[in-house]
């Protein structure tokens, strides 16, 4: 993939029938619609993939996409640059409400001496499984015998990575209420550049991995308590949602449950689920 000379990639033009062919891919492979008016957003990500693998034309850059090494090199790449990530700490704070003043001690009056497990599933940077793993351990220091794992997954690599390093800017951390901030976070030293890294003990409480949301199976075999799949649904048609949440379902406990994001739902969907709060859903 030789370049020729200095381009400037951020000149690259998409045309139509490429768009055409790069939206149904990403579709095929990641369930995300891209509607025409998507063209310049996926021309401006994508350049920087051009740039990087020294590609001079989006035409050869799907020529490569498409062959067959080309995909098995570049298809994880090309859907971290398109993936969302757009998170916080304690987001849609109902949710985790709800976890701590019914989900919990309904389930540890019965299961004393089992893990509770939860999945985030579209957990981005982190701040959805960190902010469960606060969660679950304010829970376990009242209720000693309580033991959890939180498994989180995302179709980005790049993202995950942030997400495992679980250092974080203190401005994104500043509504934490402080007495969790100390239990919870180590505070850097460099205060030119202020941050905040997760402490060891909740780090340690969850597994990160890769997983597509469109795959046929989902790789782990866990069968959890509680599943978060928050604000990556609304990016699927309905079609995608309810073979999703199909297979979401699989991976839950009977009477566990599901919680969506503020926008989405299940209404109109054939799923085992019954609603019991907005946006909360339990398996039946």
């Amino acid at each position: 993939m030789p370049n020729s000379g200095l381009i400037d990639y951020h000149k690259l033009q998409l045309t139509n029938e490429e768009f055409q062919r790069l939206s149904a891919l990403i579709y095929k492979e990641s369930g995300i619609k891209l509607p025409p008016i998507k063209k310049v957003m996926l021309q401006s990500r994508l350049q920087k993939r051009l740039k990087h693998l020294k590609i001079n034309t989006f035409k050869e850059y799907i020529s490569y996409l498409f062959s067959k090494d080309g995909f098995d090199r570049e298809i994880i790449h090309m859907l971290d640059v398109v993936s969302t990530n757009k998170t916080d700490f304690y987001r849609e704070p109902a949710h985790f409400e709800f976890i701590t003043n019914e989900v919990l001690p309904n389930y540890y009056s019965s299961n004393v001496n089992q893990t509770f497990k939860v999945w985030s599933a579209g957990c981005s940077s982190g701040e959805e499984p960190y902010t469960l793993a606060m969660v679950l351990f304010e829970f376990a220091e009242k209720n000693p015998k309580f033991n959890f794992s939180i498994f989180a997954t995302d179709i980005s690599t790049r993202i995950l990575q942030k997400a495992v390093d679980a250092v974080y800017s203190e401005d994104k951390v500043q509504a934490i209420p402080f007495p969790l901030k100390k239990k919870y976070m180590l505070r850097s030293k460099d205060r030119t550049n202020p941050t905040v890294k997760m402490a060891p003990h909740v780090r340690s409480k969850i597994t990160f991995d890769r997983l597509n949301l469109m795959d046929s199976t989902y790789k782990t075999k866990d069968i959890f308590d509680v599943i978060f799949c928050r604000n990556v649904l609304i990016y699927f048609d309905r079609e995608t949602q309810a073979a999703v949440i199909n297979k979401l379902s699989q991976r839950l406990k009977p009477e566990g449950y599901l919680i969506l994001g503020h926008s989405e739902s299940i209404l109109n969907l054939n799923v085992p689920l019954v609603q019991v709060r907005p946006t909360v859903y339990r398996k039946v």
